[in-house]
């Protein structure tokens, strides 16, 4: 029992830790922020999945045609958005089953993905580490949040525009009615697929730009597996936090720092089950899940299709 204690305290003692935290929550946050807009709308993607990994390749693919970051994080926003328009067309306006989509669109994503990187082989880096003098150097925290690469600094600026947008806007007013109660929303002229669209492409947008961050931000190359099941564990997010943007960020700490905490141990010298290590976070991801799925209220039309003059 004592070494396990002393394992644990080698990890957080370690900065580390936090800044292998920092760089999975980051990655969490892009995808999850999109998806509390989508879900209280009333929308579930299960395709952020295909989000993420469709911006990461996109991401590459950027970065190999031009040389620029910068351009492989915008082709990433716009191929994220790309699948998420396939979401939204066919779940709210062919009306196609929700869950039924976003699986194929991870499948379809995957395969294409696979074989044009086995085609083009795109080379791509990392961005440059930005270092924000001054704070950067408080202990074991500086480093994770102001001395890390520069596209992971875009998530801090969109935490507040998307809580803005949904709390303080005419739209977001609308997004969160269409996702409490549809019928009332319509009947009060509200496009509500629209509105349940527009809160999927916002969703593509964030979680395409996630995906670029991952490979131009993190790994520095594309792979088919790049993603992991990331996009999930930002669902489990959302439900963890209990679709509010505060909890969701917490929600990706969470996450973030178990993904960090099972690859920091080995490092500080301390040998355990490497299977074991890699589930770690998608055990954590269903414990919480199932722990607080019943302790939160989910928007009341979640993943309920709307149609005009039914009830």
């Amino acid at each position: 029992m004592g070494g396990f204690f002393t394992a644990i305290g080698d990890v957080v003692t370690n900065e580390v830790t936090y800044s292998g935290a920092m760089r999975f929550a980051a990655l969490l946050a892009f995808a999850a922020i999109g998806e509390t807009i989508a879900e209280k709308a009333g929308t579930l993607n299960i395709s952020l999945e295909g989000m993420l990994l469709g911006g990461a390749f996109a991401g590459a693919l950027g970065m190999h045609l031009t040389e620029s970051v910068t351009v492989g994080l915008v082709f990433a926003t716009v191929i994220g958005t790309v699948v998420a328009s396939v979401q939204a067309n066919m779940s709210h306006r062919l009306t196609a089953n929700q869950f039924v989509v976003g699986l194929a669109l991870n499948t379809l994503v995957l395969g294409i993905a696979s074989f044009l990187n086995t085609s083009i082989q795109p080379v791509s880096k990392a961005a440059h580490r930005f270092k924000i003098p001054g704070v950067a150097e408080i202990p074991l925290i500086g480093d994770a949040f102001f001395n890390q690469p520069w596209p992971l600094y875009l998530v801090y600026p969109m935490i507040p525009a998307a809580w803005w947008l949904l709390y303080r806007t005419r739209w977001g007013l609308e997004v969160r009615a269409v996702g409490e109660n549809p019928q009332s929303a319509d009947v009060s002229g509200i496009d509500v697929n629209k509105r349940r669209r527009q809160s999927i492409y916002i969703a593509g947008l964030t979680s395409g730009l996630g995906g670029g961050y991952l490979v131009l931000g993190q790994i520095g190359r594309f792979e088919d597996a790049v993603v992991g099941g990331q996009g999930f564990i930002a669902i489990a997010a959302v439900i963890f936090g209990g679709w509010t943007m505060r909890g969701v960020i917490g929600g990706c700490l969470l996450f973030g720092t178990v993904n960090s905490f099972r690859l920091t141990l080995p490092t500080v010298g301390h040998e355990l089950n490497s299977e074991l290590l890699s589930a770690a976070p998608f055990v954590v991801t269903i414990v919480t899940v199932t722990f607080f799925a019943h302790r939160t209220r989910e928007p009341r039309a979640l993943a309920q299709p709307f149609v005009r003059g039914l009830t």
